[in-house]
């Protein structure tokens, strides 16, 4: 019998997972996990243009931010669970998820 070939955003090597609240630890904002890569895929430039430039050799995540309309890629050493469990303001929640239910988003209905 074959192995069965789990999707990347669902395998065990991320601490989050699409949908969860997070909290950036050096940068103190809240935001909601949207997708995730096992190593960071932005180009050199951008990298290089970072502040903190953190390990690439780890998970990923693209993160929509709290209270504007931005959407950023950070690296998973600098994420934590975020504390506050209410919905995040943000005009891109509505297209990428359909329900908010217990602290986080879901991409389908409940029902």
């Amino acid at each position: 019998m074959a192995a069965k070939m789990i999707p990347l955003e669902t395998s065990n090597k991320y601490i989050f997972q699409t949908g969860e609240l997070i909290h950036h630890k050096k940068y103190d904002y809240r935001g909601v996990i949207v997708s995730m890569d096992p190593v960071c895929t932005a180009e050199d430039a951008w990298y290089n243009s970072n502040k903190s430039q953190p390990d690439k050799d780890q998970p990923w995540y693209h993160v929509l931010v709290d209270k504007t309309d931005s959407a950023t890629y950070v690296a998973e050493e600098n994420l934590e669970y975020s504390e506050i469990k209410s919905p995040i303001v943000h005009p891109q929640v509505e297209e990428i998820f359909a329900v908010f239910h217990n602290g986080k988003y879901h991409r389908f209905s409940l029902n």
